[in-house]
């Protein structure tokens, strides 16, 4: 069985945005089976002694990497729209995220919700927002949250981003192949050639 290419990212990373919204063409093209995994980034920043996003604490920095988003989106051709509100709130997205085990349910919905965030200037961490966005995928919103608000899957957010510190992620976006990581936007197809030429054919016992 192949070794599948994972895909870590955060709702609040406007560089996982931009991942999201080119993943699936890349490793389309290049046959590869993708493994959408959320988590959130703000207790890895807080072990590290951060309170913030470094977009925030870093000024001089904070304004280049904007900068450097909207030079990409450009490349990329992604709409994108600087939030007024930086950085949301992204613990309902990542927990209804989390409460399908469907991974190509869970790249439509994370998609929509990374639009909505930064292309649309949307409030993700309201509740009414996230279920606008269920509505549009044809999914009853009451079922699906409430789903995602059990003490069940509140557990499974925190092992997910247990999960993440345990195989060193330290930001967002991250991708796994094998024991290699691959952080950041611009190391995406770096992983994707990492894993045509080293793991594409390898088998998991």
């Amino acid at each position: 069985m192949p070794v599948k290419f994972q895909f870590w990212y955060d709702f609040a990373s406007p560089y996982s945005y931009l991942s999201a919204m080119r993943i699936e063409g890349l490793t389309s093209a290049a046959g590869v089976e993708t493994e959408w995994h959320p988590f959130l980034l703000g207790p890895i920043f807080k072990s590290q002694g951060w309170d913030t996003s470094p977009f925030n604490i870093y000024e001089a920095k904070g304004r280049y990497m904007w900068r450097d988003i909207e030079r990409l989106s450009g490349k990329y051709g992604i709409k994108f729209l600087k939030p007024s509100v930086f950085p949301r709130n992204g613990v309902l997205a990542s927990r209804v995220a989390l409460a399908s085990e469907s991974h190509e349910w869970r790249s439509r919905f994370s998609k929509l919700v990374f639009i909505a965030n930064f292309a649309e200037d949307r409030d993700i961490s309201n509740e009414a927002v996230i279920a606008s966005i269920l509505e549009s995928l044809g999914e009853g919103p009451g079922h699906i949250i409430g789903g995602a608000l059990s003490v069940e899957n509140k557990g499974e957010l925190r092992r997910a981003t247990e999960g993440a510190t345990s195989i060193g992620i330290f930001g967002a976006p991250s991708f796994i192949v094998g024991d290699e990581i691959f952080w950041g936007n611009d190391r995406l197809e770096d992983a994707l050639e990492w894993y045509g030429s080293r793991m594409g054919h390898a088998g998991s016992s």
